[in-house]
């Protein structure tokens, strides 16, 4: 099970190396604008998310902008995204962010959390993103790979089960987590899709349950 296992994360990682998609968010370590992105992903595809995330950057760069911008201005960038409470979600969290935590991201899972509308799986993409450490990204798109990988039935359910937690984050590598959860996000969103996955394109055909290879 742990060769196995690392034989996932090596396939992972050598596969991110050249085929990680390009976004805006992937090119800094900047806190603010990785917090940004990650709470604007929620439940939205990333290409959706591009236009609003440029421009609320650009309007609001820092917590204090963000939170003390006009309401109705903010709700005009994020509208196109659907689920306009998130706009008050997100002024909420910076003036959180400013008050509790002077303006510092902080830099833990639990102090994530705290914050309304920051949950587990984007709490620990924040931290692999900024911090490269192992929290498991747990969502939809992660199980569905891994559970063909390892031949798991996957329910919606199966997000909130402590064994499938235990399972990401025990293949995450210690200070890659950052290349190896973009590059499981992106095998998901181009290979390992929900209808049709592109078998002969993914790199853990060999050992994927699914796909007919030995399974783990």
């Amino acid at each position: 099970m742990e060769v196995r296992g690392r034989e996932i994360t090596n396939a992972l990682l050598r596969w991110g190396e050249k085929n990680l998609r390009d976004f805006p968010w992937r090119g800094t370590r900047d806190p603010y604008r990785i917090f940004v992105a990650e709470f604007l992903l929620q439940r939205t595809r990333a290409e959706q998310v591009v236009p609003a995330y440029e421009e609320l950057v650009r309007k609001y760069p820092g917590f204090e902008e963000l939170a003390g911008a006009d309401p109705s201005g903010l709700l005009e960038i994020i509208r196109p995204l659907g689920l306009h409470r998130r706009a008050n979600l997100l002024q909420n969290a910076a003036r959180i962010i400013k008050e509790q935590f002077g303006g510092l991201l902080p830099p833990s899972m639990k102090e994530l959390t705290s914050i309304e509308g920051v949950g587990t799986y984007t709490a620990a993409a924040i931290l692999a993103a900024l911090y490269d450490l192992p929290a498991p990204a747990v969502d939809t798109n992660t199980l569905r790979v891994l559970g063909r990988v390892f031949g798991l039935e996957i329910k919606e359910s199966s997000r909130k089960k402590r064994e499938y937690r235990d399972l990401i984050e025990s293949l995450v590598p210690k200070g890659q987590a950052r290349l190896y959860i973009y590059a499981l996000l992106d095998l998901a969103a181009t290979v390992c899709t929900p209808r049709n996955p592109a078998c002969d394109r993914c790199p853990l055909i060999r050992i994927c349950h699914k796909g007919g290879g030995n399974g783990l």
